[in-house]
């Protein structure tokens, strides 16, 4: 069955031009000329997608965003826009637009752009179905809840791979770094096991950020930097209201693996305390991880150099981001990090490296 993409367009001839591209491209389409018309479509019929005119009159395009999110938050929006108004479609990013696409646009770009958000809806359903399931399954099976929740990361760490380029174990070892710490700390038995699968998911919220945000070569405006930093957000936003333990952590560590112990992380500035356990452990794993690791801004350094780095800082990185304890920790067990890193050409699944460079103002976003 071909999924079905809302367009909408205050103009006629060009709303029929973006029908004739969409049913070439083998989507089914709904059109309407206005806001309201088209909201009314949405609250009737199983809309997959919309793209909508930024500019139009009685509901603009922005004001058709929030509607619909009130009404059926996982249906994704994609905003047309001319390059004068870049400005409001990057607020319009961070109030829930799935992208944005500028006129005059290609057709195929227009596809691709189109194809990307009715996988994103798919994997969503994926995400919020398969939460429901496995919460029945707990309250019916708990012996099968530890392969469930397997199930469960390797299905969203597959969601977070759909949007990245690279082919690293980042996501992967994140998990394998953060048990090392817990175990070196004398954690209970279910918490180390819980932060390994947790963990992984610490970057889940990035399957939101836009394409042209997410995968830029280049330093990020203070803009685009203030809508990459929502990925922490809309990580534990994607993960919230699950009774299982797991998935509470994963919504933790979403949150928080970007706050640091002196108060100068986001996105609510905590300090010290104030930060989950599990947030300052995988904050910790993700700067190593970032710091070892190729990137196309910058080559990977040795296990030597990122040691040094996170105990005494480099005029980014600062020692006083870190939990002491854990520094303290790390200290006598950074040789077990070294030989995770190694493990890349091992059997170590492999998955996304999420880690850049965002605006100069840290060494992972």
């Amino acid at each position: 069955m071909r999924q079905v993409v809302l367009a909408v367009d205050d103009d006629r001839q060009v709303l029929e031009s973006i029908a004739m591209l969409l049913d070439a491209c083998d989507f089914c389409v709904v059109t309407a000329q206005n806001g309201n018309e088209a909201l009314k479509i949405v609250k009737t019929q199983k809309i997959d997608c919309v793209l909508s005119d930024i500019k139009m009159p009685e509901m603009d395009g922005m004001e058709l965003l929030a509607a619909i999110g009130e009404h059926d938050a996982q249906v994704p929006v994609i905003l047309m826009t001319a390059y004068a108004d870049l400005e409001t479609a990057v607020t319009a990013i961070r109030h829930g637009a799935f992208d944005f696409i500028i006129k005059p646009f290609q057709s195929d770009y227009l596809c691709i752009c189109i194809k990307k958000a009715l996988d994103y809806r798919r994997m969503t359903e994926l995400e919020v179905n398969y939460k429901k399931e496995l919460e029945q399954a707990v309250a019916d099976k708990t012996l099968q809840l530890k392969s469930l929740n397997q199930e469960l990361v390797h299905r969203l760490t597959t969601v977070a791979e759909y949007r990245d380029t690279d082919t690293g174990d980042h996501i992967s070892r994140i998990g394998l770094y953060s048990r090392a710490v817990s175990e070196a700390i004398d954690m209970p038995s279910e918490y180390i096991e819980t932060i390994g699968l947790a963990a992984p998911l610490h970057d889940i919220g990035k399957v939101a950020i836009p394409d042209f945000i997410l995968l830029k070569q280049g330093p990020l405006t203070p803009e685009e930097w203030i809508v990459m930093k929502q990925h922490t957000i809309l990580g534990a936003r994607m993960l919230h209201g699950s009774l299982q333990p797991m998935i509470q952590m994963a919504e933790r560590i979403a949150l928080t693996h970007h706050e640091r112990w002196d108060g100068t992380g986001y996105p609510k500035g905590l300090k010290g305390e104030e930060i989950p356990l599990e947030g300052r452990i995988v904050m910790l794993a993700d700067i190593y991880d970032a710091l070892r690791s190729k990137r196309p801004y910058k080559a990977p350094i040795s296990h030597k150099e990122a040691v040094k780095i996170i105990l005494e800082g480099d005029g980014r990185t600062f020692s006083s981001h870190f939990d002491p304890q854990l520094l303290d920790i790390f200290k006598k067990i950074e040789y077990k990090f070294d030989k995770i890193m190694e493990m890349k050409n091992s059997g170590l699944k492999k998955a996304s490296s999420w880690s850049r460079c965002c605006g100069g103002e840290d060494v992972t976003c």
